[in-house]
């Protein structure tokens, strides 16, 4: 499958001692359903040019830390309704010399029960809330995914495979992080709506709500699920206002789909992802390929996005050249006034032209 192109990576701007990679993007919050394989493909539907980026549903904040490397916005809101999780966010992005510190002395403390020690921080975690408490945690459980019980305690078993991240690996995610970050990121743990409800037409809302396909008020993953409707108005809100976002929502893994499409009069432009072989198929055998729904707002597709490439565009485009057209990619963008394009299926468009380039040149 084709993927979208992918933005180039601006000159280096070092913010703090520490040095940034525009190979590596840190990610010191391991997560499940995180973002990180597929952010470089979706930061090439960015606008260019972002006052605010918003993460409602941040989790590892995946698309934050990767948009923030490449100096895609002036300043971020990392949010999401698990408490204990943004302050361990605030702890990495204010305190990283400290958490580095903290964590290191738990990973070493480790020992051959490691199922007893991972218990006995976990109480320590419900007890205290304290966030080196929960990176270890994070960084050892099952899949790296949240579990709380009806009590709001944290549940998720260990991984007695794994150890956690070393804590040197862990202190250059950690201060990666924060060279990124510090000085221009917002942390809140507020409900969805009262976050994209100060978005402005300048801002850019990146939305990864809690998976809809097993997401209900009583789910052990989330503290609270999100209701189809009720996020429905909210994305209608939002299409009142001009507001450019992306959602990640629904998908399919071969031929069963997860969760229900969002309705065709919000006129979002739906593009699918190819996530690649997932792990229980793997599991099992089976080669099945996992794709993710990506929504575009219609104030974000008809500003400037990145589409991908259909081999029947590029045939008409490149005059049935299918070896030329493999090397080309196309990007829409707001026609200069009194000028008509095409869309990527060759029809005229008045509100786009298309462009065409070689990613290689």
């Amino acid at each position: 499958m084709e993927q979208p192109p992918v933005r180039s990576t601006p000159p280096d701007r070092q913010a703090c001692s520490v040095s940034r990679s525009a190979v590596k993007t840190p990610h010191p919050i391991p997560y499940q359903g995180s973002k990180r394989n597929l952010a470089p493909v979706i930061l090439g539907y960015f606008p260019e040019s972002v006052a605010a980026l918003i993460e409602p549903f941040a989790g590892s904040a995946a698309i934050t830390l990767a948009a923030a490397a490449r100096g895609l916005a002036a300043h971020y809101v990392i949010n999401d309704l698990n408490r204990p999780l943004i302050e361990l966010w605030q702890a990495i992005i204010d305190s990283p010399e400290r958490l580095a510190r903290q964590y290191e002395m738990i990973w070493k403390a480790q020992h051959e029960d490691r199922r007893h020690y991972y218990d006995k921080i976990r109480d320590m975690f419900n007890h205290t809330g304290r966030p080196d408490c929960f990176l270890y945690l994070l960084a050892r459980c099952v899949k790296a995914a949240v579990r709380y019980n009806a009590n709001g305690e944290f549940n998720q078993s260990p991984d007695n495979r794994r150890t956690g991240a070393r804590p040197a690996t862990m202190r250059e995610h950690i201060f990666g992080a924060s060279c990124l970050l510090r000085g221009k990121t917002e942390c809140s743990s507020l409900d969805y709506r009262e976050v994209v409800a100060k978005a402005t037409p300048d801002d850019f809302i990146y939305m990864d709500p809690p998976y809809q396909g097993v997401c209900g008020n009583r789910d052990p993953r989330y503290l609270k699920s999100v209701v189809f409707d009720e996020f429905v108005e909210v994305l209608e809100s939002l299409n009142c206002l001009d507001i450019k976002y992306l959602v990640s929502y629904d998908g399919r893994t071969g031929d069963r789909t997860h969760g229900r499409k969002l309705p065709n009069h919000l006129r979002l432009h739906l593009v699918e992802l190819e996530a690649g072989r997932s792990s229980q198929a793997t599991l099992l055998g089976r080669a099945e390929v996992t794709v993710e729904s990506l929504y575009l707002s219609p104030a974000l597709a008809e500003y400037s996005i990145g589409v991908r490439s259909l081999e029947s565009g590029f045939n008409w485009l490149a005059g049935g050249r299918r070896s030329e057209s493999r090397r080309l990619r196309l990007r829409r963008i707001r026609a200069p006034a009194g000028r008509e394009g095409t869309t990527r299926e060759g029809k005229p468009c008045s509100r786009c032209v298309v462009e065409i380039w070689n990613p290689e040149m």
